[in-house]
């Protein structure tokens, strides 16, 4: 049981949590980005097992009674911490941890460029005429967040940050609509009123995992993505496609998650959507960067942990800041606009 499943102290974290990790975002106040965790309470929060906070040092035993009581009776001295208190220090390890997370492991492009999104004309557009965006982050478990030590610290979450950020005078809502074990059919069920009705100008699409560990059938997966995709732009949105994570259960069916990738691949490129290689850039960290698997993935060998996500968004951000285009927006920003920095 992981700290945020902790029914006892859940209440107490939900007290605390938001103040204490939104200062540990240090994010500029004049920007109004929205989130909005469309979480599903029923699938909790997995805690990745390196990033345990130290336990606190065990109170004196019975080998020195007369110094624990009188310590216990000296008004001098603090009282014992209790069990709010732990709570609380416990948000602030979680919130320490993510606002260094870039200090301890540098966040790198893959060696050579991802390839480009291409141009995302909605949300150029609607940040030209200086009118709200709103991005729907569409998929399964690694969309809503499974694997991260908080809700803050998802993909969707991290990414609005960095548009936060990157465009501060802006009215820009990110809104989590990943459900946990979800593939292509499940999702073309909700997908008029998970985003279509929602109207909203990029839709990112996460999707391809499950049907890899389900052998699921790759034509028909094909068949529904490009009917989804086809659907999400007549309603007139930006769409990018984002393909499996580079993980050990995911890899361990090479050949099945090979086709997902090169099916997406072909699926961006016959409707001019924007791609974003997931699997390529996780399989670089550990191939090329020497990153061990399990610095950026859980130890259930599927979901990323804070770091992965924090990084994936990150790279994912950078892409969409590139799409959209600095210079037709007047953004001040440098020109090479793959530089990466502590979150």
């Amino acid at each position: 049981m992981t700290f945020w499943n902790c029914h006892r102290y859940r209440g107490i974290v939900a007290m605390f949590a938001g103040a204490l990790l939104a200062s540990a975002a240090a994010l500029p106040a004049q920007a109004q980005v929205t989130v909005h965790a469309a979480l599903n309470v029923t699938a909790p929060t997995q805690t990745a097992q390196t990033q345990a906070s130290p336990q606190t040092a065990p109170a004196p035993t019975s080998e020195a009674p007369a110094s624990t009581n009188s310590a216990t009776n000296d008004p001098s001295l603090p009282p014992p911490k209790t069990l709010t208190a732990k709570a609380i220090d416990k948000v602030k390890q979680v919130a320490k941890s993510a606002s260094d997370i870039f200090s301890r492991v540098p966040c790198l492009p893959p060696k050579g460029g991802a390839q480009s999104l291409g141009s995302l004309p909605h949300v150029a557009n609607k940040l030209i005429a200086g009118q709200p965006v709103v991005i729907i982050a569409f998929g399964s478990s690694s969309t809503q967040g499974y694997g991260s030590t908080a809700p803050e610290f998802t993909y969707p979450n991290r990414l609005a940050a960095q548009l936060k950020r990157q465009y501060p005078g802006a009215n820009i809502t990110v809104i989590n609509a990943g459900v946990g074990g979800e593939d292509a059919p499940e999702m073309m069920k909700r997908l008029q009123t998970a985003v279509i009705d929602v109207h909203p100008d990029l839709v990112i699409w996460q999707v391809g995992t499950n049907a890899v560990l389900r052998n699921l059938d790759p034509a028909e997966t094909q068949k529904l993505v490009e009917d989804g995709v086809a659907r999400i732009q007549a309603s007139g949105s930006d769409i990018v496609l984002v393909d499996p994570q580079y993980s050990p259960r995911v890899y361990e069916r090479a050949e099945s998650a090979s086709k997902m990738v090169r099916m997406l691949n072909r699926v961006a490129s016959v409707r001019h959507v924007g791609l974003f290689p997931r699997f390529q850039v996780m399989r670089e960290w550990h191939e090329n960067q020497s990153l061990p698997v399990d610095s950026f993935v859980i130890s259930d060998g599927l979901h990323m942990n804070d770091w992965g996500y924090a990084c994936f968004a990150q790279l994912l951000g950078d892409d969409i800041i590139k799409s959209v285009g600095q210079i037709k927006l007047g953004v001040n920003v440098p020109a090479e606009v793959r530089t990466y920095r502590p979150m």
